[in-house]
């Protein structure tokens, strides 16, 4: 891979190649990519979706919005300090094509503000529960009539593919989506594969997937554009383009950090043992007299967290750059922090935050609820919409659900593309609109 191709400012539906030396400095065409995000109806729902505990009613509680507003700071600090340094080794990509080092950071703070804008309401359960529900629930009847790999998608349905989808994805006066330029669409897909094989190798970019099979020919016009590698003919899989490492980097460490900092706020981790865990990532650069000024728990976690990003920050960017070669001939397949000198205190935050945020008995009553929440939305409307196309009349409580839903969902055309819209309508609903369509069905708003 090289740069040149990677830092691609194509967008859907161009037929000029947009050259870096004649973009508008004052609106460049990666920052173009961020307000798009920020703007768009599907990144404003985020508001209202969980990032660790669902439905908390606590102020200072991250949302995935928050979340993704920090992840994309912190991934526009990497790319900066990264773009400095490409451009260092390879002064071409300035000198003769205009790059400058906002560019990478402007790339990855687009990305990064993306990435969680395909989850589902409810977390990670709400992907899981919308598996759930054709892998055992009334969705399974369905999977004679898929193929492998479109029941696949469903099965494993994925936040991050739902998220290319909406970037992407083409309707009625919004062709090519949110428009992103192809280098930002590089760096979104941390998983630059389809749904099968499932994990084929340990590496990284294999862990999940990353496209639909309705999105797969998007994909693949990004893919060739950015000259990402290919790694396979018979199922789709390339390697990553290099700066979603950083985006992958950025979101690792805030909700390493800031997840923990949560649960620390929230009471459900003791202060004195947290922030001996947090301190044990910044002895390097931790100011004891100015801490032992700090005389309540929010300033001094806000302290460590400061710093602890900031240690992280750093080391990923010397990884990274330790290892451009290798990440440009698609030879890296680990994440950047998997190298991290810090390695052994982030896994023991994590595993605190596993037992004791993740699994409390809080967030698992509320996963609970979200689980037969979504199931209930699913069934409701897949048999809503195939009674609609199946012989023999439909009742009159489906024609009351049709209604009730996006035009789109009930005229798209095959069983797969009807089976993942709705899906995709029911990941697009936030923790609150979920209920709210919830009780509808339930009749519990009359």
């Amino acid at each position: 891979m090289n740069w040149e191709q990677l830092l691609s400012l194509k967008r859907f539906g161009d037929t000029n190649k947009r050259l870096r030396k004649e973009q508008d400095e004052t609106r460049l065409g990666f920052e173009v990519d961020y307000d798009r995000v920020i703007f768009s109806s599907e990144f404003r729902s985020l508001q209202d979706k969980t990032q660790v505990i669902p439905l908390s009613q606590t102020d200072f509680i991250h949302t995935r919005l928050t979340h993704s507003l920090e992840v994309s700071v912190v991934g526009r600090s990497l790319g900066r300090k990264v773009g400095q340094k490409i451009l260092e080794k390879h002064p071409h990509l300035q000198t003769t094509l205009g790059y400058q080092a906002n560019d990478f950071g402007a790339i990855v703070a687009a990305a990064a503000l993306a990435h969680d804008i395909g989850n589902p309401p409810f977390g990670h359960s709400g992907e899981k529960a919308i598996g759930e529900f054709f892998i055992n629930g009334e969705g399974k009847k369905y999977q004679s009539k898929l193929s492998d790999k479109e029941y696949q998608d469903l099965c494993d349905f994925e936040g991050n593919a739902n998220g290319f989808k909406i970037a992407t994805q083409s309707r009625s006066g919004r062709e090519g989506g949110l428009r992103l330029s192809y280098a930002t669409l590089g760096a979104f897909t941390k998983y630059p594969k389809e749904s099968l094989p499932k994990k084929p190798t340990n590496q990284i970019s294999d862990k999940k997937y990353g496209f639909f099979q309705s999105e797969k020919k998007a994909f693949v016009d990004v893919a060739e554009e950015l000259g990402l590698i290919k790694k396979s003919d018979d199922h789709l899989r390339y390697n990553r383009h290099p700066l979603a490492f950083l985006v992958e980097a950025a979101d690792d460490i805030c909700y390493t950090i800031i997840d923990f900092e949560d649960g620390i706020n929230l009471g459900l981790i003791e202060e004195e043992f947290a922030l001996e865990y947090l301190i044990n990532l910044v002895r390097d650069s931790i100011n004891t007299k100015k801490y032992a000024l700090l005389t309540n728990t929010q300033d001094r976690v806000s302290y460590l967290r400061a710093l602890a990003i900031n240690s992280l920050i750093n080391e990923a960017v010397q990884i990274f750059m330790t290892n451009e070669e290798d990440i440009l001939k698609g030879d890296f397949n680990i994440s950047l922090l998997d190298k991290s000198k810090y390695e052994a205190q982030i896994n023991d935050i994590i595993k605190l935050s596993v037992e004791k945020i993740y699994q409390s008995k809080e967030v698992l009553e509320k996963e609970i609820a979200g689980y037969q929440i979504i199931n209930t939305l699913l069934t409701t409307y897949t048999k809503s919409i195939q009674s609609n196309f199946e012989e023999g009349p439909t009742s009159n409580y489906d024609k009351l659900i049709l209604k009730s839903l996006p035009e789109t969902l009930s005229k798209e055309g095959s069983i797969y593309q009807r089976l993942l819209n709705i899906c995709h309508y029911v990941a697009s609903l936030s923790d609150s609109q979920a209920i709210l369509q919830y009780k509808k069905i339930k009749g519990f708003t009359l």
